[in-house]
């Protein structure tokens, strides 16, 4: 599930094999330094692996520089217009630049990269359906996904003539369809590491589920060494959702996996208010990969839910608690927290 080659990122591998990235970015304005803090550290509670912060002028450099000094993650500065903000941001410490071809360019690539290379740093290219320049488009004769990928080979193979390899692409839209063709497409052509995502997905519901499925098609085919869910809301809900993404997958098992039933006319509980108790209930810490089921029934609860870890299933009476499928305990829903609480610490 990655390309063949790799980039490190502040001791971050992404790509030849490592596993595959999550990624946000600031929401918070770079000139509130104290606050880009507080959202670092909720991100990295959050298993981020890396954050992406606007850097829009070069008069930032203090703050971007204590930033990189303070944040738990790797910084990649995001940089659009000028090719000097990018070598700003190196030499305030980022390892990594976002540059975009579609209004930048090729200007001043020869001295970007001669600056990367001193630093040791990752430059990514990241074409963007709402930046792509008219050029590029008549160039694709108005194919969106084709002007994506040519957009990216615009500054892509300036780098690579000059043998610069620390190198990471990304071609993103808000069109599903549009973005999982421009990556097929870089990945048959380009053993570089990929970024993926679907941009501006929306809020909510809506936003995950557009996310999800741009994502879900291109890294159930082995395409995407880093990713984002990039959504209109808190950053950590990126976060979250894309390792939501990667354990549906069987990609990647951070958190606990958490299966519930829909609900039917069979049920013997409030399955909503059931999940939400036991959610509340689990501690902090358990192992990545864990399974969690909550059943509205007895009838196929144990059953359908039989790998879980930790399964409660609705009956007559109140609940019946199982493991694998088998049995561990029954109680009343007022029994439910000492109930499960008990087979947490001891568990059969």
């Amino acid at each position: 599930m990655s390309s063949v080659k790799s980039v490190n990122i502040g001791g971050l591998k992404i790509g030849g094999g490592a596993p595959v990235r999550v990624e946000s970015m600031l929401k918070t304005p770079l000139e509130d330094v104290a606050g880009c803090v507080l959202e670092l550290d909720g991100l990295a509670r959050a298993g981020c692996e890396l954050v992406r912060v606007a850097f829009p002028r070069e008069g930032l450099r203090g703050e971007l520089r204590q930033l990189v000094t303070k944040s738990p993650i790797p910084i990649m500065a995001d940089i659009h217009f000028n090719h000097r903000f990018a070598i700003a941001a190196l030499d305030c410490g980022c390892r990594s630049v976002r540059i975009n071809p579609g209004n930048m360019g090729t200007r001043g690539l020869a001295e970007l990269i001669s600056a990367a290379r001193a630093n040791g740093a990752v430059i990514r290219i990241g074409s963007n359906g709402g930046s792509l320049s008219a050029a590029q488009l008549e160039s694709a004769d108005g194919d969106r996904a084709a002007a994506l990928v040519a957009a990216v080979e615009e500054q892509l193979l300036p780098l690579a003539s000059a043998g610069f390899e620390d190198v990471v692409i990304s071609a993103k839209s808000s069109s599903v369809p549009q973005t999982t063709r421009a990556n097929f497409i870089l990945s048959q052509r380009y053993p570089f590491p990929l970024h993926v995502g679907i941009t501006e997905a929306g809020q909510g519901v809506g936003g995950a589920v557009k996310s999800a499925v741009g994502l879900g098609i291109l890294l159930s085919q082995g395409i995407g060494d880093t990713m984002r869910v990039s959504l209109t809301g808190a950053s950590k809900d990126e976060a979250e959702t894309a390792y939501s993404i990667l354990r549906a997958l069987g990609v990647r098992n951070k958190g606990i996996n958490f299966v519930s039933c829909p609900g039917c006319g069979r049920r013997r509980i409030d399955v909503e208010r059931m999940a939400g108790r036991v959610k509340a209930l689990l501690p902090d810490g358990l192992p990545d990969g864990l399974t969690v089921a909550v059943m509205g029934c007895e009838v196929n609860g144990p059953k359908e839910a039989a790998e879980a870890d930790i399964g409660l299933a609705g009956t007559q009476n109140g609940f019946v608690l199982f493991k694998k499928g088998k049995t561990v305990a029954t109680g009343g829903e007022d029994t439910l927290e000492e109930t499960l609480k008990t087979f947490l610490a001891a568990p059969v």
